[in-house]
């Protein structure tokens, strides 16, 4: 059954307001499940961990269910590899540290042009910190895809560690992950994938793509602001955990430092629910694809969602990508190619002759249109695309809660916007 896009639209109080919202990639509306767990966290069961009274308890089980619906929607094999924190970048900065321990001067790492700068900077920095040598991987401008004969030669070295995306904030090419992580084990590397921007438009499962380290944030897929990092529980017992003296040592706590942000991992847990529920009234012609592996409960509920939303969004990759294509003077960066929109997400950047990217943000924004502009912290790929210093790009991102009308009122105010109007 396919998506009943009102009835979807319905479950967002923010699409009420007249505006049309393709700021997705920068992070999504929530959903009303996400906000009533939230509200229903700080009403019933506001309390610190691990206390002798009522609502701490109630609050313990909210959060154990919060870790085990992370769990499910990673398809990890236990919710002690689920660490939450405060969003990607922070998490990443900090199991950086970590991570880093295990390497010597000398040592060597890779990273990658085409990611956000939180799968990169953190990186460089422990690099910096352990004397180790970073390589670079870089784009081909012209598809927006990753070059793989590069990171072949990288890994030839045999690195430590690599540090690559599922899919790009900026370009929205989705790399081939399972493959590189592959390449990467063959030689030793470990490897940590961010997960951010892949997370609303796929299914991910971090056993079948045998990740080391898998991090995303719940605010890019209709929760709160929070982040959720995967990791091997073997790895996670082995690194050394920064963390204060009377902090447990269990896993997945000794990680997750200092009082969470409860209401907020309560909030996520309601956004795993929603999924559930696309899956459960969208997903049945989906089941058939995961139940001869064994799959069952809410994984499977969660993995008939993400397949159901990312059929929808290739309808509305394939609008995206007819409808820039028709603006006067849009010059489209990235993946390009119509037979091939499952190698992207529906996140798209461009530039119009003549005119600055903040000016055509500015402008749809007067036509209640929500567009980000700038270099969206992938400032490597800006850089690379000689785009950094006249403003970067404008990006266009669409969920499965926008549709295709509204891709034919950003393409109008587009063209109004290239002629002048």
């Amino acid at each position: 059954m396919a998506l009943n896009i009102p009835e979807i639209r319905a479950q967002f109080p923010a699409l009420e307001r007249p505006a049309i919202f393709f700021d997705g990639p920068g992070g999504t509306q929530i959903c009303q499940k996400s906000l009533d767990r939230m509200v229903n966290y700080l009403l019933e069961c506001n309390a610190n961990h691990e206390g002798a009274f009522a609502t701490s308890a109630a609050s313990d089980v909210v959060l154990d269910e919060a870790h085990q619906a992370m769990a499910d929607f990673y398809n990890a094999a236990s919710p002690e590899e689920i660490v939450f924190g405060n969003n990607m970048t922070t998490l990443t900065l900090h199991i950086s540290r970590s991570i880093s321990r295990m390497w010597d001067a000398g040592d060597e790492i890779v990273v990658t042009r085409l990611d956000h700068d939180a799968n990169v900077t953190p990186w460089l920095l422990a690099a910096e910190d352990r004397g180790a040598k970073v390589n670079w991987v870089n784009f081909d401008p012209v598809t927006g895809k990753l070059n793989l004969d590069e990171l072949a030669e990288a890994l030839e070295r045999k690195p430590k560690f690599l540090a690559v995306g599922y899919a790009s904030n900026s370009l929205g090419t989705i790399n081939p992950v399972k493959k590189i992580i592959k390449m990467a084990h063959e030689v030793g590397t470990m490897v940590y994938v961010d997960a951010v921007q892949y997370a609303p438009h796929g299914v991910i499962d971090v056993q079948n793509l045998d990740a080391d380290f898998l991090v995303s944030s719940p605010y890019k897929y209709f929760g709160p602001h929070a982040g959720v990092l995967y990791g091997k529980k073997a790895l996670l017992e082995e690194l050394k955990a920064y963390k204060v003296r009377p902090a447990s040592n269990a896993l997945p706590s000794r990680y997750e430092t200092g009082t969470q942000n409860h209401e907020g991992i309560a909030g996520v847990l309601g956004a795993i629910e929603y999924f559930e529920w696309i899956g459960e009234k969208y997903g049945a012609e989906y089941e058939a694809n995961f139940v001869d592996d064994g799959f069952s409960g809410r994984v499977l509920m969660l993995k008939k969602a993400m397949t159901a939303i990312g059929a929808y969004e290739q309808e509305l990759n394939q609008a995206l990508l007819s409808t820039l294509g028709f603006v006067p003077g849009l010059t489209l960066y990235g993946p390009s190619d119509p037979r091939k929109t499952d190698e992207r997400v529906a996140t798209f950047s461009f530039r119009l002759d003549g005119i600055h990217p903040r000016t055509v943000a500015e402008k749809l924004g007067e036509r209640n249109i929500y567009v980000w502009d700038g270099h969206y912290y992938a400032i490597n790929i800006t850089e690379q695309l000689g785009l950094e210093e006249s403003g970067g790009m404008v990006r266009v991102g669409a969920t499965h809660y926008n549709t295709i009308e509204e891709i034919r009122k950003l393409g109008q105010a587009l063209t109004e916007i290239a002629e002048g109007k």
